[in-house]
């Protein structure tokens, strides 16, 4: 009588121990690919960087400047090219890292539920990329004219004997510029991701269509406070990120309404749909 519960135990740790190892497979899957991706990255760190900086030689050269960059410290380009193999190695595995993802947790999803997370899935990098853009080719010329425009007088010794006043010129640290660079891009891709959050909570029947619009005003405050933190004292690119991730909420909204009417839809076709919940709601 003493072994049937030690039977028990082992029956119930069977399932364990077999998702364990399929946790353990899908890591090591996801972490070869991040590894060759990121060496991939590390042979190609110059052009990618090069990419990187042309919204400051843009801004530089607008302003009859020379476009360049130092390494204040000798170690400094060994951790940039590392920098930039770790990001852009995370990106280009990334589709790899979701399918790993996909493959753990599908067998424990029923067919309907497969349907409705894989879309957001494919959503999400789809808006991360579409928040790096815009950061890359809105936000970012922006704030390097608005940063340029502290400098004053020439920085050339024949700058002239009758200059009375401190000059002020540029001279930017390779891996202050890059990390000032991801901050802005990993922000709105990370702002860009609001649809899909809000989308895949109301398809869960965590937030409804009439209560994110009940709390419209709190969340014109939050995204005027992230819209000072993450862009510089600049009122025209602080203006640009509120208005679209305002209206990133605003879509979220319809998107959620859109859901709670299908939804609807099928509960009254199965016969389910009561009177009481079209009332609450």
């Amino acid at each position: 009588m003493s072994t049937a519960p030690q039977d028990e135990i082992d029956d119930s740790a069977a399932p364990l121990i077999e998702h364990l190892a399929e946790l353990r497979t899908r890591i090591l899957y996801a972490l070869a690919a991040f590894l060759a991706a990121m060496v991939v990255c590390y042979a190609f760190w110059q052009p990618v960087f090069n990419f990187l900086t042309q919204p400051i030689c843009h801004a530089l050269t607008a302003r009859g400047q020379q476009c360049g960059l130092y390494l204040i410290k000798l170690q400094e380009g060994f951790f940039v090219a590392i920098n930039i193999s770790f990001l852009g190695g995370f990106a280009l595995s990334f589709p790899v890292i979701g399918y790993q993802l996909w493959r753990f947790v599908a067998p424990g999803l029923y067919k309907s539920e497969k349907r409705a997370f894989l879309p957001f899935l494919v959503a999400s990098p789809v808006m991360f990329i579409a928040g790096a853009a815009f950061a890359y080719y809105v936000i970012l010329p922006m704030a390097f004219s608005f940063f340029l425009g502290f400098q004053q007088g020439p920085m050339s010794p024949d700058g002239g004997a009758a200059n009375q006043m401190a000059a002020i010129g540029f001279q930017g640290s390779v891996e202050e510029y890059l990390s000032l660079t991801m901050k802005f891009v990993i922000a709105f891709g990370i702002c860009f991701q609001l649809p899909v959050l809000l989308t895949l909570m109301g398809k869960a029947g965590l937030v409804s269509a009439a209560g994110l619009s009940s709390v419209r005003k709190y969340a014109v405050v939050v995204i005027l406070i992230v819209a000072a933190i993450v862009t510089p004292p600049d009122v025209v690119s602080q203006a640009i990120l509120f208005a679209v991730v305002y209206g990133l909420y605003e879509i979220s909204i319809q998107l959620v309404a859109r859901i709670e009417r299908r939804r609807e839809a099928q509960m009254r076709a199965d016969g389910t749909w009561e009177e009481d919940e079209e009332e609450g709601e």
